[in-house]
């Protein structure tokens, strides 16, 4: 009777889950607002570079009208629009009404939706991990601090994460009234995880709450850091850091870095650069380490350029996979009118990329010592 009462079972759920209403949906799974899910009514919807398209590109590759999506029965069909650059369906460009499958790609300029078909449970679920992971995102954001601009220091950044959640973050500020510091966190990985503990490490370094630490001694904070957060007592986590001081009276910039590579120092005449950086272990490997320091004197006007290897390490159109050599050249370009220096390198970076975009996150700090 028990085998016959549970075989029973099993057929009603099977039955009922076989009759659950599920939804044909567009989640954007690269491309700029990653996560991104709308749901396929009726209606069908349009895609395009402005209104009235229900789902709006703000790309050049992308046409006015680009696109149409509808539903056909129990699937959905792609029908181009007659875009200049086309409508791609699992990697080959449409010139008819297109089956798109439940798991196939769709293509716009440089943004890829995914088909998914789900029940109206699975939209809630996913739509509460979207709020939640936008609040996320919003507080990271809002630790970061404003630009600035007076008499001795300019700070101006850009930060893209790749994902929803990042594991980069920074900040900058003054010490005292002769000391400004700047520094640069890279925690491998994205979402929650690497965002909460690139978060834990800012607080401590924004606060200054680091126990016992001159925070004006670079080499000091990250021996500080290291034995706060090594890896066997957080989840097996580790991070890369820059970590600077500017004395604003002397001129002199004392800096540390671990695991990271170099901040650049690119004086007013922009043809030459020099690399600021130390050979130090990534915070959290090994205990009891000692972390060399160095400085060097700043010219007037000079820039520092900080940023995360996510910035170089792109794959661009050609398929070629570039470095930080091939990032150096584009630093020394002249500055760009109407746009500031972190934004004409995001661009320039952007542009060169492949369709699908940055593999990592996108931090740039740029500090001007006048």
């Amino acid at each position: 009777m028990a085998q016959e009462r549970t075989s029973f079972i099993t057929r009603v759920d099977l039955a009922a889950a076989a009759h659950v209403e599920r939804r044909h949906c567009l989640e954007m799974v690269s491309g700029d607002d990653t996560g991104r899910r709308t749901v396929i009514g009726t209606r069908g919807l349009t895609i395009g570079r402005t209104e009235p398209a229900d789902i709006v590109l703000g790309e050049p590759a992308v046409s006015r009208l680009h696109c149409r999506v509808d539903l056909d029965g129990e699937g959905v069909v792609i029908t181009d629009l007659g875009s200049t650059n086309g409508s791609f369906v699992d990697g080959l460009r449409i010139a008819a009404p297109t089956l798109l499958p439940v798991g196939g790609i769709l293509q716009i300029g440089r943004q890829f939706f995914k088909h998914e078909l789900l029940t109206g449970k699975q939209l809630e679920q996913s739509d509460a991990l979207e709020r939640d992971l936008a609040a996320a995102a919003a507080y990271v954001r809002a630790l970061l601090p404003p630009a600035l601009d007076d008499a001795r220091v300019a700070a101006d950044w850009i930060y893209q994460p790749c994902a929803k959640l990042g594991g980069d973050v920074f900040g900058y500020g003054y010490l005292s009234e002769r000391l400004f510091t700047a520094y640069l966190v890279d925690v491998p990985g994205h979402g929650a995880g690497a965002a909460m503990h690139g978060v834990a490490v800012m607080n401590l370094l924004r606060q200054r709450a680091l126990p016992d630490t001159d925070f004006a001694d670079p080499g000091a904070v990250l021996e500080r850091l290291n034995a706060v957060f090594q890896m066997d007592r957080h989840a097996d986590m580790y991070f890369t850091i820059w970590y600077g001081v500017y004395d604003v009276e002397t001129r002199r910039l004392t800096f540390a870095s671990a695991g990271h590579h170099p901040a650049y120092v690119v004086p007013t005449d922009r043809e030459t650069m020099m690399p600021v950086g130390t050979r130090n272990p990534i915070i959290g490997a090994m205990p009891g380490r000692r972390y060399a320091t160095q400085s060097v004197a700043v010219p007037q006007g000079a820039m520092v350029y900080l940023f995360s290897d996510g910035v170089f390490e792109i794959v661009s159109a050609d398929g070629t996979a570039w470095r930080l050599a091939d990032f150096l050249p584009v630093m020394l370009r002249p500055a760009s009118d109407g746009q500031t220096e972190p934004v004409r390198l995001y661009r320039t970076m952007r542009a060169a990329t492949r369709d699908d975009g940055f593999d990592d996150d996108f931090s740039l700090v740029v500090l001007t010592f006048k």
